[in-house]
C-alpha cells in the first residue's frame, strides 16, 4: 500500500511537471498575420520551455506555396522570447495556411510546437491592431510588427519553483513511509 501511494504522488508529481514544461507559439496566429517582404515578429512561451534552443522553419498546408517546411532560423535561443523576422529570413508569398514550426536543431523533423495556421498579408497591408512596429528591435521583449513579444525571463521561473516543491513533497512522502 505504501509502494502504491508513492508511485501515485511521483506519477502526479511528473504529470504536473510535464504540464508545466511546454513550447508554444503565441505569434503568428489566426488574429496575428504576417505582411510579406516586411519585418514581423514571432514569440513563445519561453519560461515554459524545457528546450535550450531550436529551429525555426516555415510551412504552408498548401504544397503549391511551399512543397516541405523550410528552415529559416538555424539555432534560435529560447530564452529570448521574441524575435524579429527580417524578409531575409522568411520571404514567402503573400497566402493563407502558413505555420510556424520550432524544432530540435539536431533532427527538423523532431517538432517542439507548431503555430496556428495563421496569413501572410501582401506588401502594404495593414498590421493587427494590437500590434506596434518596433523601431528598436524585439530581442528586449519588446512588441514589434505583427504581434506582442513577452518579456524575457528573469531567472525566477514557476517551472524551478513547482519543481522545487514537488521534489520537496516527494522527499516528505518518502520520509513518512519509511
Amino acid at each position: 500500500m505504501v509502494r502504491f501511494a508513492f508511485a501515485a504522488t511521483l506519477a502526479a508529481f511528473a504529470a504536473t511537471v510535464s504540464a508545466q514544461q511546454s513550447l508554444t507559439i503565441t505569434a503568428p496566429n489566426a488574429n496575428t498575420w504576417w505582411v510579406a517582404k516586411s519585418v514581423n515578429v514571432m514569440s513563445w512561451t519561453c519560461q515554459t520551455s524545457p528546450y535550450t534552443n531550436f529551429t525555426v522553419l516555415i510551412a504552408n498546408s498548401d504544397p503549391k506555396i511551399l512543397v516541405a517546411p523550410m528552415a529559416f532560423i538555424g539555432i534560435q535561443m529560447n530564452g529570448d522570447c521574441s524575435k524579429e523576422i527580417t524578409q531575409q529570413q522568411a520571404d514567402q508569398a503573400a497566402g493563407t495556411g502558413y505555420t510556424i514550426l520550432l524544432a530540435d536543431p539536431f533532427n527538423n523533423t523532431n517538432i517542439y510546437a507548431t503555430s496556428e495556421p495563421f496569413e501572410i498579408k501582401a506588401l502594404g497591408a495593414a498590421y493587427p491592431s494590437q500590434a506596434t512596429p518596433s523601431t528598436s528591435g524585439g530581442a528586449n521583449g519588446t512588441t514589434g510588427s505583427g504581434g506582442t513579444a513577452s518579456p524575457k525571463p528573469n531567472g525566477s521561473s514557476s517551472l524551478r519553483t513547482s519543481a522545487g516543491l514537488g521534489l520537496i513533497a516527494v522527499g516528505t512522502a518518502l520520509g513518512l513511509m519509511l
